[in-house]
């Protein structure tokens, strides 16, 4: 299985360790990741900084990859769904510690989220 970068010279440079797009050939399975959430252990304490809830919330989508046997370098979609902008830089400089040279296609939305002490959900899909 390959995850190949779709970067067309048309385009602006994707900057912030993503591809415009992904081709992949050859998966044998595929694993659609729901809305992850900011969510600790089985009582579903939320942590108030956001950067607290970015790393528990990645943890949560890493443990459904593992749960399947995959890891950050399967992903080929990963959508942010942000409640605020000022968290972009650090959203983007958390999801770089966590996909390291891993450029999926992503996807960044600011929007109200569903439960108010959230500040982000990520969903994601991957391949293998």
């Amino acid at each position: 299985m390959t995850i190949e970068r779709l970067d067309p010279a048309v385009l602006p440079d994707a900057t912030g360790n993503y591809t415009h797009g992904t081709l992949v050939t050859g998966a044998r399975r595929t694993v659609y990741v729901s809305g992850q959430v900011p969510w600790a252990g089985g009582d579903r304490r939320v942590p108030p900084e956001f950067e607290d809830q970015c790393r528990l919330t990645w943890r949560n989508v890493l443990a459904v990859l593992a749960e399947a046997g995959m890891g950050v370098e399967h992903l080929a979609k990963v959508t942010t769904y942000l409640s605020d902008r000022r968290h972009r830089e650090a959203n983007s400089r958390i999801r770089q510690e966590v996909l390291g040279d891993h450029t999926p296609a992503l996807t960044i939305i600011i929007c109200d989220i569903y439960s108010e002490d959230w500040l982000l959900e990520i969903e994601a899909i991957a391949v293998d």
